[in-house]
């Protein structure tokens, strides 16, 4: 796909007003672009879309959604807030020696670093 490929602001190619990578037009935002703002989409439908064109692989595609339908970001409940503390103490949690290790558990050792290598040299 080259970049002229990438233009098309009817949607007659894609379905969809497609622009290239950084040229979408002013009220049209991506989701992180929304969040910075402080919005979120807010159940609109998609309003175009954004692409990239890379070298032997599926452009990079980013959604856009119209700026004044977006809603302001729902505020955190208390609830939320101690559910989301709860699930990040649980990763932090080593199933082995049940203390908190300070940092997220890495997946692929299931256990904090000393739990896994209890012979390491401690001297590092």
């Amino acid at each position: 796909m080259r970049f002229a490929d990438c233009y098309d602001p009817t949607g007659a190619r894609h379905g969809i007003p497609t622009f290239p990578w950084r040229l979408a037009p002013d009220g049209l935002a991506t989701r992180r672009q929304l969040r910075a703002l402080g919005l979120r989409p807010g159940g609109q439908d998609i309003a175009g879309q954004v692409l990239r064109p890379r070298r032997r692989r599926d452009p990079l595609t980013a959604f856009l959604y119209r700026v004044d339908r977006a809603k302001p970001v729902r505020l955190m409940t208390p609830v939320k807030r101690a559910a989301l503390e709860r699930a990040n103490a649980a990763r932090r949690t080593c199933p082995t020696c049940r203390t908190d290790a300070g940092y997220v558990i890495p997946v692929s050792l299931g256990m904090c670093v000393p739990c896994a290598y209890p012979d390491a040299d401690q001297h590092v």
